[in-house]
């Protein structure tokens, strides 16, 4: 079923502001009701254009397009500071193309496998950039980049044999993994190495033996999970945590509710869009990082015989925030009004818009049909037929 949603009252969504009284001046208020009045007279000077375009919002898919297809063969020296992460800045350009519908061409898919392909350790893994040190983070994003262009070269360029003993390196006993040799140990490295793994067909017991038990550590007693145990429940490590249970098939060893009861209280009431932690600024990379964590609870409560008939969370207010304060007028997406573009929260605000718009078979689409977006892949983030042809090209070699 699809459904075309209408914005929300205004007079509502003004009803939300936050007050400031003597009880609550801290710095965090004030800049709480700065991003309130900012988003707010968004949502004013939008709904102030009803009467001449009834199909506002609008996704401007043209500007993000040319922004991201022209970030793929050049981007400014504001992009120094991210050298180590090059792998990542191909995955943040090519997924949110796909879920646009964007088809690449041969030689710029053969392009990037080539880049990829040098950014490769011969010991296994990839690094943010040729020549730097293997690490999961990176390893997780060329892997995804090289699933999304979705060639026979693509695939054939990952040295499953390497990357599996390079993932059984950096595997502690508790089941917990480092980042790279020597490095911070926390739940984005469990997840990174579970997904690589999964989506490549070399995930084994031994590689994944009391990584479960270890996630579930990590949840905290807000409800979210943590980087680590006895840490601050995080929207970035919760994702992690959850998708890294639902692939191992232990997502019943969490607390669900009160993971669900967090997840719902980071929607902000006013903006529409998540926030990262408990007292902090919405964020649109949350719109995914937070948002994408509710299909994976659904399947969860699905086998518990409580399967949700609809979002558990405001589709329609996460919509309202991404289209209405997230897109910046020469394409690319941002943080939040006030805040410059770039290739990281393109790719997650629409990502997140993706998941708002798909329920199941229903779609439910804000201001017109032509926003709809491609679904993405609750686990991956990748869209699910190019996860699916990678798993099943995968599943067919030899180990």
């Amino acid at each position: 079923m699809e459904t075309v949603l209408k914005l929300r009252d205004l007079d509502k969504i003004a009803d939300q502001q936050t007050v400031l009284n003597n009880s609550n001046s801290q710095k965090t208020t004030r800049e709480q009701i700065a991003v309130e009045r900012t988003v707010l007279k968004k949502f004013s000077d939008l709904h102030a254009t009803l009467t001449v375009n009834q199909d506002v919002p609008l996704l401007s898919k043209h500007q993000h397009k040319l922004f991201l297809s022209e970030s793929l063969r050049f981007i400014s020296s504001k992009y120094e500071i991210l050298d180590a992460s090059r792998t990542w800045i191909c995955y943040w350009l090519l997924h949110p193309l796909t879920l646009m519908g964007v088809k690449f061409n041969d030689g710029l898919k053969s392009d990037i496998v080539q880049f990829l392909a040098k950014c490769q350790s011969p010991s296994g893994g990839f690094a943010g950039g040729p020549g730097q040190c293997p690490h999961l983070a990176p390893t997780y994003a060329a892997v995804n980049a090289l699933v999304i262009v979705g060639t026979e070269e693509a695939y054939k360029i990952i040295n499953r044999k390497a990357l599996y003993e390079f993932l059984q390196s950096l595997k502690q006993p508790d089941g917990s993994f480092a980042m790279h040799i020597g490095g911070e140990i926390d739940i984005r490295g469990a997840y990174c190495a579970i997904a690589v793994a999964s989506i490549t067909d070399i995930i084994t017991r031994e590689l994944v033996s009391n990584t479960a038990e270890w996630i579930v550590s990590c949840q905290t007693y807000e409800g979210g999970f943590a980087g680590g145990p006895g840490l601050e429940a995080h929207g970035g490590y919760a994702f992690c945590g959850l998708a890294a249970l639902v692939i191992l098939n232990k997502g019943h060893l969490c607390d669900n509710r009160a993971l669900l009861r967090w997840l719902v209280h980071k929607q902000m009431p006013l903006e529409g869009g998540f926030q990262g932690r408990t007292n902090k600024l919405v964020d649109s990379c949350y719109s995914f990082w937070q948002g994408g964590a509710f299909p994976l609870l659904y399947t969860l409560l699905a086998k518990e015989g409580c399967a949700p008939k609809r979002h558990l969370f405001d589709e329609r207010a996460l919509q309202e925030y991404i289209l209405i304060c997230c897109q910046y007028s020469q394409g690319g997406l941002i943080d939040k009004p006030g805040k410059p573009r770039d290739s990281y929260h393109s790719c997650y605000a629409i990502s997140g818009l993706s998941v708002a718009q798909h329920f199941l078979n229903d779609k439910h689409i804000l201001g017109t049909y032509r926003n709809e977006l491609a679904s993405t892949h609750p686990l991956y983030n990748i869209r699910p037929d190019l996860v699916r042809k990678a798993m099943l090209f995968f599943h067919g070699l030899q180990s």
